[in-house]
């Protein structure tokens, strides 16, 4: 009776030790799965580099950051090269003309970002040197407030002077205009920024002008 005990004894630790190592087994394969699962992970996840401001970059084909800087480029370009009204400006004023800029309106169907627009075209007509920009009327309340404190605490040579603010001579408003046309995995995008400057004395616009851009789109592996 006590070798039939010692027997089954023997026999019970053999089937445990064989169920130890095939769940050894088992674990060992979904450690390798989880492994192979999580490097797969990573190399599909996302990944972002940086690259230069001005590179051109199209995903979607949409309005970009490109896009406005190329019209807004373009536009004062064409404004304050070999136009009259600058040099009216200066013959009959002697300085170069003030220049504030408006609102430019979206009338798109598209999220464009007005303000950095606006930017891009104070920047262009900045480094054109050949009129001054006018802050916008949020930005002057921002400086009247550091004028205004400045009476109180600043010492006096260092005070800036209340009534000495350059008034813009004129505004440019504009407005832009989209047509979008698709068909299946094809689509053209056009977009139009008409703009204007108004002489703000006079309320005539001196200049008139337009830029354009056309963009076509072919999307791959659209099924109809």
């Amino acid at each position: 009776m006590k070798r039939l005990g010692l027997g089954r004894l023997y026999l019970s630790r053999r089937h445990v030790l064989r169920n130890l190592n095939a769940w050894h087994r088992v674990g060992a394969l979904l450690a390798v799965v989880t492994l192979v699962v999580g490097l797969n992970g990573c190399s599909s996840g996302t990944q972002v580099k940086r690259v230069d401001e001005n590179e051109v970059i199209d995903l979607s084909g949409n309005w970009n950051d490109t896009d406005s800087r190329t019209m807004a480029s373009a536009l004062v370009e064409e404004m304050t090269t070999g136009t009259a009204w600058i040099e009216d400006h200066r013959r009959e004023v002697g300085d170069r003309p003030a220049v504030i800029v408006g609102q430019i309106m979206n009338k798109t169907p598209d999220h464009i970002p007005t303000k950095t627009l606006v930017a891009d075209l104070e920047k262009s007509f900045i480094n054109s040197g050949r009129v001054l920009v006018v802050a916008s009327p949020e930005e002057r309340e921002q400086v009247r407030d550091e004028r205004a404190d400045q009476q109180q605490h600043s010492a006096t040579e260092h005070m800036a002077a209340w009534g000495r603010e350059h008034g813009a001579d004129y505004m440019l408003l504009g407005e832009m205009n989209a047509i979008f046309d698709y068909e299946g995995g094809e689509e053209v995008k056009y977009y139009q920024l008409d703009c204007y400057l108004v002489d703000l004395e006079t309320n005539a616009k001196v200049w008139v002008g337009d830029h354009r851009i056309k963009k076509y789109i072919k999307r791959s592996g659209y099924r109809s």
